[in-house]
């Protein structure tokens, strides 16, 4: 049913698109005060502009009582464990949930708040994980499965630029490769790994790293190192290095 306000002013946003044009090929986004003062996300869009809140659900919603509706869906799952399954207006809502967070995970990136963006990332992937486990439909379940490498890629660019926030270039690299470690698992989970070495989403992350270690002079990370001594067949060195890349690990 469509539902058409035909009584009351109209309340045009002529102005707003008028003062923030659209760009083609950009991401355009601002934080502005909304009503109570309180800060928003807005996302400039070619058919008009949206606005999500920054914290809980971008559309202010709390599912149930819950800060969004994934969080209802494990409350759910603890109760009735292996026997819950997703229904059909279940898996509406949770495409509605996703939806809103690639929106707004994108708009972080362009205000360039990186942690927000990891963790809209975080959630993403949570979300991806439930769906893998509890879904009765399984081409459903892959048609969300198959953006796993690219909300990979947006979480590793953001901790790494966040790392770059912070001073610090070295981390930053060893956040790209771990980055990388995961994708590929993603591709081998699904037979893929075959094409992981021309994905466009993996080249990116290789030019950026390799860009900051010409930019700050840095050596060959850890995971390089390792990748060079088993291909040379140096067991000896790659079990050291192994050693190392896990108490990294541990520290970090």
């Amino acid at each position: 049913m469509v539902l058409v306000d035909t009584m009351s002013r109209p309340r045009h946003i002529d102005h707003l698109l008028r003062d923030w044009p659209y760009r083609i090929g950009d991401v355009l986004a601002r934080k502005v005060h909304g009503s109570n003062r309180r800060l928003v996300l807005q996302l400039r869009i070619d058919l008009g502009i949206m606005q999500l809140e920054m914290e809980g659900r971008p559309d202010g919603e709390r599912p149930e009582g819950y800060a969004t509706y994934y969080h209802y869906l494990r409350s759910i799952t603890r109760t009735e464990h292996e026997d819950f399954v997703l229904k059909p207006d279940q898996c509406l809502e949770i495409d509605r949930e996703f939806v809103q967070f690639y929106y707004r995970r994108i708009a972080w990136l362009a205000v360039r708040d990186f942690q927000k963006a990891v963790a809209d990332a975080n959630h993403t992937l949570a979300l991806m994980d439930l769906i893998s486990a509890y879904a009765s439909d399984e081409e459903w379940a892959m048609m969300h499965e198959q953006y796993r490498p690219f909300v990979l890629f947006h979480r590793t660019q953001a901790a790494a630029l966040l790392e770059l926030e912070r001073s610090n270039p070295e981390q930053a690299i060893q956040v790209i490769d771990d980055g990388l470690g995961t994708i590929l698992e993603t591709f081998s989970e699904h037979d893929a790994e075959d094409t992981f070495d021309d994905d466009e989403l993996v080249q990116r992350l290789r030019d950026m790293r390799q860009a900051l270690q010409s930019h700050f002079e840095i050596g060959p990370s850890l995971s390089e190192q390792l990748a060079d001594a088993i291909a040379s067949e140096q067991y000896e060195l790659a079990a050291q290095l192994r050693d190392q890349i896990r108490v990294q690990k541990q520290i970090d």
